[in-house]
């Protein structure tokens, strides 16, 4: 049974905070949710008549979880690779739809079940390859490419098209279509490299603080996006080349600085909470070699710790995109923890972000992050020296304390709250308070008062007339 959570971290989170104690409570329950659900994945497979498991691949299933458990104990010190590989974002999405096929009501799919449960395969010879243990393994490239976690990709003919792996001496070796063969040398922590044009190597951003972990640019792993994307922020996923990994890199190595003037929280729940990014196509087009105009990002329940982002044009608006996403990171993981409301899915709130109705867990989510963000800006702007970036960071907080004020108080004011969300939503108004008491320049709270009604008149608009919520 789980422990009811202490009042003062729910009220901490409310304030848009996080002790480091709280950030590893919100990542080990997630974690133990992750292995929760492959042991369900290798029960539902194993319980799975054939019609809807086929034979062959629930014996794939079960050799890629001996590799994994053999790599675990081939190297005791690098366990936590091996576990690392497991808990990885993008492994939640695939046990997911794994398991759906497995259990699922509809009609049985044996050919989409064997496809999904040959996906371990390649994340057991990772773990292999990065424990040093020697191995053989058929594996299968799926719409021509076989992705490795954490060493690259191999592109393939299309189709289905199968590929005998063999590790020994520090070096794997790739077979696909008859006679040609790969030789690929991993790197040490992230990545491998091979001669042939048909591997890319996978990459991996520095760590955002000394002694922490580097972050994956993922953009080979083939469950990076929704199966069914049907939110209209992702744009759709994008291959990088060298050139965008620069401006990638370029953006990142500024963005702990700009996280750092929000304070020191801001950086530790990025450091904890990000495990990996993954790039989006631009909202809209750009010229060739050039930086792509707008932005988008997101995350996914089922992929704790991923953000996917498109290219973020510098270091500040990369620290704003983390500080957007790392708050729908937090509240996700904490109402799996604990209810925070009991509010249905129809959409009919006002939402002065967005120009469609807001079901009550998305004006949730919106208001949460929305707080951070005024808060981060606030921040910002006091440490910048006087000039446009100053006065674009004071307009930005302004605009988002009164799209926080025009929406909180309908959070506040529900009966659906149950106490926990009832004490997140004090957290919330405490540090909602605060952002109010502070000096902003005049000039850019009148436009952010006058952006909001504009925008809530829109609405209403839209709405045939029908007042908020």
């Amino acid at each position: 049974m789980t422990q009811p959570i202490p009042h003062h971290v729910l009220y901490e989170l409310g304030c848009t905070e996080g002790s480091p104690a709280t950030l590893r409570l919100l990542a080990r329950d997630q974690d133990r949710r992750r292995l929760l659900l492959l042991r369900a994945v290798l029960d539902a497979a194993e319980a799975a008549g054939a019609d809807r498991c086929p034979p062959a691949a629930r014996r794939g299933l079960a050799e890629s979880w001996a590799l994994l458990e053999a790599a675990e104990r081939a190297a005791p010190d690098r366990g936590a690779t091996v576990r690392s590989l497991l808990l990885a974002p993008l492994v939640g999405p695939w046990a997911e739809r794994a398991l759906a096929l497995l259990t699922g009501a509809g009609p049985p799919d044996p050919a989409a079940t064997a496809r999904a449960l040959a996906h371990l395969a390649p994340l057991a010879a990772a773990a292999a390859v990065r424990a040093g243990l020697p191995f053989r393994l058929r594996l299968t490239a799926t719409g021509g490419t076989l992705a490795l976690p954490t060493l690259g990709a191999l592109r393939t003919g299309p189709g289905t098209v199968p590929v005998d792996a063999h590790h020994s001496g520090g070096r794997l070796v790739l077979r696909a279509d008859g006679p040609r063969t790969v030789t690929v040398r991993p790197q040490r922590g992230y990545g491998a490299w091979a001669a042939s044009p048909a591997w890319r190597g996978a990459h991996a951003l520095p760590p955002l603080v000394p002694g922490g972990h580097p972050v994956p640019l993922d953009d080979l792993d083939p469950y990076r996006v929704p199966h069914h994307p049907d939110q209209p922020g992702f744009t759709g996923i994008t291959d990088l080349d060298d050139l965008a990994r620069k401006r990638w890199g370029a953006a990142w190595s500024g963005a702990a600085a700009a996280l750092g003037h929000g304070g020191p929280h801001r950086i530790g729940e990025a450091v904890t909470l990000l495990r990996c990014l993954v790039p989006l196509a631009p909202p809209g087009g750009g010229a060739a070699g050039e930086p792509p105009p707008g932005s988008c990002s997101g995350t996914r329940r089922e992929a704790f710790g991923a953000v996917l982002s498109s290219e973020p044009p510098d270091a500040t608006g990369f620290a704003e995109t983390l500080v957007h996403e790392t708050q729908h990171i937090k509240l996700a993981a904490l109402a799996a923890l604990t209810p925070l409301h009991h509010a249905g899915p129809a959409p009919r709130h006002f939402a002065p972000w967005r120009p469609d109705p807001r079901p009550f867990d998305g004006l949730w989510h919106g208001v949460y992050s929305h707080l951070a963000l005024a808060d981060w800006w606030l921040h910002h702007a006091r440490a910048l020296p006087p000039g446009p970036g100053r006065e674009r960071a004071w307009a930005e907080h302004a605009r988002r304390r009164e799209q926080v004020g025009a929406a909180l108080p309908v959070l506040v004011g529900s009966d659906a709250l149950t106490p926990a969300g009832r004490t997140v939503a004090e957290g919330m108004v405490t540090a909602y308070t605060r952002l109010t008491q502070a000096e902003v320049p005049a000039d850019h709270v009148a436009r952010a008062v006058a952006y909001v009604a504009t925008t809530r008149a829109l609405w209403l608009q839209r709405q045939g007339g029908t007042h908020p919520s």
